[in-house]
């Protein structure tokens, strides 16, 4: 079973977060967040199902609950003698990773939570504009989403900017986006090194909203000038902190918001293509089904030990 640990727990989880990096600049932004979402997803899911069956593991080794179970800890024990730390290292990860994951869903409700209050306090449902002095506006998923915008931001926006800054937003809400950014964001709860891909995800999405807004406008000029005038009026803490409710004007990802304004005043045109985006994706892939074979190894190896018992 060790090989299944080393690819799934610490091989492919580092090269996905190596692709990614190199790839989200080069890939178009709506295809890719999904795909790079996704895959990163699949990774984090490989290394918690590996790291839930090697604590299985370690459990059977422990000679009083082997007694009760009828299993042979001994037998359990021999499979991965040589490197007999790794089923608690694994006991002990699987239980750091279950904290980070509860920790970003109880994040995201609370600020989907807060959210929702502040829609209803508004009394409707669409753009909510909330008083407040930052300078903030993101989108709420749910049935229907909404859009809210503080008054500090609709203060320094120009009429078509405004428009341009609710294409947006809404763009978040039609294409999914809360969703790839809380599975990057839960992706990097269960396993450390995945934290890496929260941020070029976050890129992605906010890519792929301003290159719909701008086709909705009519105008990247409009769209980019919004974003440079937020991004310079905006300051303190965001007015929700949750990685799943995208900020129009503030970044996780250090000169993001200079990269989105050059890519909509076209500095940087050139032809994108999606296919490298399928190698993160099969690794994953490969990583699940490795994951699949380990968890039939350990049914087959309690069975063994179940036999060599009596």
């Amino acid at each position: 079973m060790f090989d299944h640990f080393v690819w799934s727990v610490l091989t492919v989880p580092v090269v996905v977060v190596a692709l990614t990096t190199l790839l989200a600049d080069r890939l178009p932004p709506s295809p890719a967040a999904v795909v790079l979402a996704w895959s990163a997803a699949g990774a984090a899911l490989a290394s918690l199902l590996n790291l839930a069956a090697f604590t299985v593991k370690a459990v059977a080794e422990v000679p009083l609950v082997a007694g009760h179970l009828g299993w042979s800890h001994q037998t359990v024990i021999d499979d991965t003698a040589h490197v007999r730390w790794v089923p608690w290292l694994c006991a002990i990860l699987l239980m750091w990773s279950a904290v980070g994951v509860r920790r970003v869903v109880t994040r995201n409700r609370r600020a989907r939570s807060m959210a929702l209050h502040l829609a209803a306090a508004a009394g409707h449902h669409g753009v909510v504009v909330v008083q407040s002095a930052e300078v903030e506006a993101f989108a709420v998923p749910g049935r229907p989403g909404h859009v809210v915008v503080t008054t500090g931001m609709r203060a320094i926006l120009a009429d078509e900017q405004y428009e341009a800054l609710l294409a947006h937003e809404r763009a978040h809400l039609d294409q999914g986006h809360p969703r790839l950014m809380l599975l990057s964001d839960l992706a990097g709860a269960a396993h450390p090194v995945l934290r890496w891909v929260s941020d070029p995800v976050s890129y992605l999405v906010e890519r792929a909203a301003d290159e719909h807004a701008a086709s909705m406008v009519g105008d990247r000029r409009i769209l980019a000038q919004a974003i440079g005038t937020a991004a310079l009026a905006a300051g303190g803490r965001p007015l929700l902190e949750s990685g799943s409710l995208a900020s129009f004007a503030m970044s996780r990802r250090p000169g993001a918001i200079p990269r989105r304004v050059t890519a909509l005043l076209g500095l940087q045109a050139r032809k994108r293509r999606l296919w490298p985006a399928a190698i993160p994706a099969v690794l994953a892939v490969s990583s699940l089904v490795w994951t699949g074979e380990a968890l039939y190894d350990l049914v087959e190896l309690l069975v063994l030990a179940h036999g060599a018992h009596r």
